[in-house]
């Protein structure tokens, strides 16, 4: 074979292994910095996990682009989720998202659905868990609902954040399943429900444990129980005599009732799927980094990841639970 045909045929061979490399290649990323919304006020839960995605994604350089945290809280989060509703075919903007993706349309009447975005990931779950003042001298749930249970309507405060939300939905479930009833007072996030518990101006939160670490690590703050049919998984102490695994369950001590609250990743409608991947495997790669590992374990969260079909039933399960809670507490708008 002359040298000529061997070029040819060397240059064809090339030019066809770059035609198939070409979709490689050209997978999409953001060609603009994405805005990452937090439909929850600054301080919560949801605000501290997306500051803390973005830390990571920067520190470790998983996107080129670079990812922006915009709170929009109004409306119970519904400024945020409409935000992304109206973003049709935007891949620059992603939204995290709690369990007021489904309670907030149900209380509101606002016109959205989790059906009006495209679902990313579930990161994790959060926990709930019954804090009291750890000047007051209950040393356990029971003690504490018993003694709202004496004291009568009216008397003891819950604090929350929002209302007809997740903390309000499970004051309702507490008091239906022991017969205390709390005034329910609501707040913009949970980092003021803690502050508020500190300052005894409340008597009790049902704060995610994120939340309240601060205060509980500092001694100001008891954990009571963990609403979970399980206790959390981490062993190592916070307080000099507490490990989260040493929080019972509510339902170990006599107060039956439990609620897990979802963190998840959602784009606007009307994205394509390599898009939807490209974040897929963004937080494949946050989750694996030993900040999101220790993140996971000062939060106590249940670590639950899941994507695609097994994440759209999960969402279509909570999305009836939702409503039924909701309309047992009440809480659909009118």
């Amino acid at each position: 074979m002359s040298h000529k045909i061997k070029s040819a045929l060397f240059c064809t061979a090339v030019a066809v292994g770059a035609v198939g490399m070409t979709p490689a290649l050209a997978a999409w990323e953001p060609n603009k910095p994405v805005e990452f919304v937090i439909p929850a006020g600054p301080g919560g839960g949801a605000d501290q996990m997306a500051r803390m995605i973005q830390g990571i994604i920067s520190k470790n350089n998983l996107m080129k682009q670079s990812l922006i945290p915009v709170n929009k809280s109004a409306g119970a989060g519904a400024e945020g989720f409409l935000s992304v509703k109206e973003a049709k075919g935007d891949p620059n903007k992603i939204i995290i998202s709690l369990s007021n993706l489904f309670t907030t349309p149900l209380a509101t009447g606002v016109p959205f659905s989790y059906k009006d975005m495209t679902p990313v990931a579930m990161l994790a779950l959060d926990q709930f868990v019954l804090w009291t003042n750890a000047d007051k001298p209950y040393k356990t749930a029971k003690e504490y609902i018993d003694a709202a249970k004496a004291a009568g309507p009216g008397k003891f405060k819950m604090g929350g954040t929002g209302s007809k939300q997740e903390d309000q939905i499970i004051t309702v479930a507490l008091e239906k399943a022991t017969g205390a009833k709390f005034v329910y007072i609501p707040f913009k996030g949970g980092g003021d429900v803690a502050v508020q518990l500190v300052g005894n101006h409340i008597d009790s939160s049902v704060n995610n444990p994120i939340e309240a670490v601060a205060q509980w690590r500092a001694g100001k703050l008891r954990a009571m129980c963990v609403f979970d049919d399980t206790r959390m998984p981490y062993k190592e102490k916070i307080t000099p005599t507490q490990s989260w695994n040493d929080v019972p369950t509510c339902k170990e001590v006599g107060v039956p009732t439990d609620y897990l609250m979802l963190r998840g990743i959602f784009m606007a409608p009307g994205v394509t799927q390599d898009q939807v991947n490209y974040y897929v495997d963004l937080f494949k790669k946050v989750i694996a980094t030993p900040e999101w590992k220790k993140f996971m374990a000062d939060g106590a969260f249940n670590q639950t990841f899941m994507t695609g079909k097994e994440f759209d039933k999960w969402l279509d399960q909570n999305a009836a639970l939702h409503k039924q809670l909701m309309t047992e507490a009440g809480f659909l708008a009118k």
